[in-house]
């Protein structure tokens, strides 16, 4: 029996690992056999993570936290969770090599994905003109041409603050009106460098190497046309991977776990949840591992008082 297992292995596993194995509580990390390291494993350039000023590659700065979890007695297991049942006293882990785990705690970190286009060279592209994340990338496109994809809050939100880098801010989207609230559609359509291209999607990417223009489908009559372009921001939402805890856990309506406040207590006792699975707002490898360092503590609260 297991003190904690922690499910994923992004900067919130990673986080929750570190401080619960400097606490002595040997946890188990079941880090994916696909996709360890979690999503900072796709991004290249990471400027705006403290404590490293010259900036490093997403991938360099996860086997960073892998080391420092490894270091203080963390066990890391490259395997994919296919079942869970966490509502006994004794929490019920297996994984996809055939083996079954118990603990008394589990800290969830499976973080959420951002929802793609489903484009043939998209992920090729992804890193070379193609982001997910304005706050990250956005400071690569200056004096660029860019656009956004999307008719959310957040593709506003993307929009705007790109206007701070491009010198021209396309806002690409199916319908001709926006979902997003009114006070975020005003901002946009107020900035002199936004502009709006409605009734239209993206069909096709194009570039070598890097992305260099767009194929957009006009979405009434099909008619095709291409943009130029130096930078695709894809803003239309992202899915919270909750699928092994969503009939256990309570979820709220964006489908991201509830947690009580700004603790990591998920519905059912001993169960924690961290990292972008908790949260729709922020999505940053800082927030994320501060979740990670929250679950372990209020984890080790829990067993000490179990």
């Amino acid at each position: 029996m297991r003190d904690v297992i922690i499910i994923g292995s992004g900067p919130a596993g990673y986080t929750a690992a570190i401080y619960a194995a400097r606490a002595q509580l040997n946890p188990l990390v079941i880090a994916s056999s696909v996709e360890p390291g979690g999503e900072l494993m796709k991004t290249t350039e990471v400027e705006n993570y403290p404590g490293f000023p010259e900036g490093l590659m997403g991938p360099d700065l996860m086997a960073n936290f892998q080391a420092q979890a490894e270091r203080f007695g963390a066990e890391i297991l490259f395997d994919d969770v296919v079942e869970v049942d966490l509502k006994g006293d004794v929490k019920i882990v297996k994984t996809g090599m055939g083996e079954t785990y118990e603990a008394k705690t589990v800290i969830i970190s499976t973080g959420a994905a951002y929802r793609e286009l489903g484009l043939p060279n998209e992920k090729a592209l992804s890193g070379h003109g193609v982001s997910w994340c304005a706050t990250c990338d956005g400071f690569f496109f200056r004096e660029k041409t860019i656009a956004v994809v999307g008719g959310g809050d957040s593709a506003m939100e993307e929009a705007n603050f790109l206007t701070k880098f491009a010198s021209k801010v396309y806002v690409i989207h199916r319908r001709d009106t926006l979902k997003a609230s009114k006070i975020m559609q005003q901002r946009a359509f107020d900035n002199p460098k936004i502009e709006f291209i409605w009734n239209a999607g993206v069909a096709e990417l194009k570039g070598d190497g890097k992305l260099e223009a767009v194929v957009l489908e006009d979405t009434r009559n099909g008619e095709r046309t291409e943009l130029a372009l130096d930078g695709l921001f894809i803003a239309i939402g992202n899915d919270p991977r909750v699928s092994l805890v969503e009939n256990q856990v309570e979820l709220t309506e964006d489908r991201f776990i509830r947690v009580d406040g700004r603790s990591s207590r998920t519905t059912l006792p001993g169960v924690f949840a961290a990292g972008d699975v908790i949260d729709p707002t922020y999505r940053q490898a800082i927030t994320a591992a501060g979740s990670g360092c929250v679950a372990a503590l209020d984890a080790e609260h829990y067993l000490a008082s179990h």
